[in-house]
C-alpha cells in the first residue's frame, strides 16, 4: 500500500512508475527543453491496435500545372473493403506542405451495407505541431496531415481529395505521397484492480489538499509556485487509464521552464462518439499522432471529453511543464488542452467548458498564473508571429490566438471568457 507521500508524488510522473522514480525528476534539475530518461514501465500486455496505410491515386487532372508544385489536382481511393478501423486521417510526405483543398471520406459500418454520407476532414493541421527547429519537428519522421476523424467501427472506406482552383493561392496541386490512415484503437484496458506501480486515475483533491500537494509533488524543489491561488485538483484519467501503449511513443520526456499559458483546442475529430468511447478516441488519436504524423507522443498535454472527464495527454507528469506539440510556435512554457469534438458549428457541452476551467485553475495555479490575466510568450515561429517575437496573450487562450487557424472552433472560442472567469473562481480569486 502506498504511503501518503508516495501517492501524492505519483502525480509528478503518472504513467505508472514506482514512487521513488516519480520523485526523481524535480523541476529545478531540468533545464528548458531537457530530455529525461523514461523509467521502466510495469510489465503488462500492450493494448492492441493497428494502422492501415493506403496510398491515394490520381483521379484525373484538371487545370494547368503550377510550376514547382507536385502531385495531381485530384486524388482518392475508390470504395473498398478493409480491416476494421474507427478513425481516419490523410497524411503526405512533406510536413511543411499545406493542403489547399478539400478532403472527404465516407465509411461503411462494420458488418453492414450502410455507408455514411461524405464527411469533411479538417485540412489545416500543421498548426498542431512541434515548434520549428525542435528535435521533434526536425526528426525527419514528421509528415503533413489532416485532422483525424472519428467514424466508429467501420470496415469500408472511400476517399476523395480536390485541390483548390483558386489561382491566388498559387497551390492548385496536391502534396505528394498522400495516404489514407485507418486506425483501429484496440480494446479498452481491462478493469482490473490497481497495479502496485500505477493507477488508472488521479483522484481529485480539495483546494487545501491541492495547495499542500504542490510542495510534495516536487519533493520540495523549486518549481510550481506555492500560493493561495491553486484550484482544487480535478480527477484525471491517466494514460494507463485510457490504455496508452507506452511502446508507441519515443522514450524520454521533454520539459520547458514553466507553464505560463494554456491553449484550448478542439480535436476536430467530430462529435459522433459516446463518452464511454473516449478512451478509444484517445488511443486512436495517439496512434495517429505517433505512427501517422511522426510525432514523438500524443500532441496535447490534456484532453477533455464531452462529459467533462479529463485525461492525461503527453507523458511526463501531469504536474510538470511537459513540452507538447499542440500550438506551433508557442509550445514552450505553455500547455495544450484538446476538447474532443468539433465546435465550429456545434456548441461545446457545459461540462466540457467547466472541465477546462477546473483543469486550468489547478495546473496554472501550480505555476502562479492568473486565469484572468495576460502573459508574454516568445514565438518559436508561425504564420501569425515570426520567430523571436514577444507576444502578449491571455493566460487562457484559444489556439487561434497564436496561429491563424479556426481551432478551437468559433463556438468553443466564444466560451473562453466564461472559462477564464470560472477558473479564477476555482482558484479563489
Amino acid at each position: 500500500m502506498y504511503n501518503i507521500g508516495c501517492m501524492r508524488g505519483f502525480l509528478a510522473s503518472s504513467i505508472g512508475v514506482a514512487c521513488t522514480a516519480a520523485l526523481a525528476l524535480p523541476l529545478a534539475a531540468l533545464p528548458p527543453d531537457t530530455v529525461a530518461a523514461t523509467p521502466a514501465a510495469p510489465a503488462e500486455a500492450a493494448v492492441p491496435g493497428s494502422t492501415q496505410s493506403l496510398p491515394l491515386a490520381p483521379l484525373g487532372d484538371s487545370g494547368d500545372r503550377t510550376a514547382g508544385v507536385p502531385g495531381p489536382a485530384r486524388a482518392g481511393l475508390p470504395a473498398r473493403d478493409v480491416r476494421t478501423f474507427s478513425l481516419v486521417g490523410v497524411v503526405w510526405d512533406d510536413a511543411d506542405a499545406e493542403l489547399h483543398g478539400s478532403v472527404q471520406v465516407r465509411t461503411r459500418a462494420t458488418g453492414t451495407t450502410d455507408w455514411s454520407g461524405w464527411q469533411d476532414l479538417e485540412t489545416h493541421n500543421q498548426d498542431h505541431s512541434a515548434d520549428p527547429e525542435t528535435d521533434e519537428h526536425t526528426s525527419g519522421r514528421v509528415r503533413g496531415s489532416t485532422a483525424p476523424l472519428w467514424v466508429g467501427d467501420s470496415d469500408g472506406v472511400e476517399v476523395r481529395v480536390q485541390a483548390n482552383a483558386d489561382r491566388s493561392t498559387a497551390a492548385v496541386r496536391l502534396p505528394s505521397g498522400m495516404r489514407i490512415e485507418l486506425v483501429d484503437p484496440g480494446d479498452d484496458p481491462q478493469n482490473t484492480p490497481l497495479a502496485p506501480l500505477g493507477a488508472r486515475e488521479i483522484q481529485a483533491l480539495s483546494k487545501g489538499e491541492s495547495e499542500a500537494d504542490a510542495v510534495i509533488a516536487t519533493d520540495g524543489a523549486a518549481g510550481p509556485a506555492v500560493a493561495p491561488y491553486i484550484g482544487p485538483r480535478p480527477r484525471i484519467v491517466t494514460r494507463k487509464g485510457w490504455g496508452a501503449d507506452e511502446k508507441l511513443r519515443e522514450t524520454g520526456f521533454v520539459y520547458t521552464k514553466t507553464v505560463k499559458a494554456a491553449f484550448v483546442h478542439h480535436s476536430a475529430s467530430g462529435n459522433n462518439y459516446q463518452c464511454s468511447q473516449a478512451s478509444s478516441v484517445l488511443r486512436s488519436i495517439y496512434r495517429y499522432h505517433v505512427r501517422s504524423n511522426g510525432w514523438r507522443d500524443f500532441g496535447y498535454n490534456f484532453a477533455v471529453d464531452k462529459c467533462g472527464n479529463i485525461y492525461e495527454g503527453r507523458a511526463g507528469g501531469v504536474a510538470k511543464p511537459v513540452l507538447g506539440a499542440h500550438t506551433l510556435g508557442f509550445n514552450s512554457n505553455s500547455m495544450g488542452i484538446a476538447v474532443l469534438g468539433s465546435f465550429g458549428n456545434s456548441a461545446p457541452p457545459k461540462a466540457a467548458v467547466d472541465a477546462v476551467a477546473r483543469l486550468t485553475a489547478w495546473k496554472l495555479g501550480l505555476y502562479g498564473a492568473n486565469p484572468l490575466g495576460r502573459t508574454t510568450l516568445t514565438s518559436g515561429g508561425g504564420n501569425l508571429y515570426k520567430k523571436g517575437r514577444k507576444v502578449r496573450l491571455n493566460v487562457i487562450s484559444g489556439h487561434r490566438d497564436g496561429f491563424a487557424t479556426e481551432c478551437p472552433g468559433a463556438r468553443l472560442y466564444s466560451k473562453l471568457g466564461s472559462a477564464r472567469t470560472t477558473s479564477a473562481q476555482y482558484q479563489g480569486r
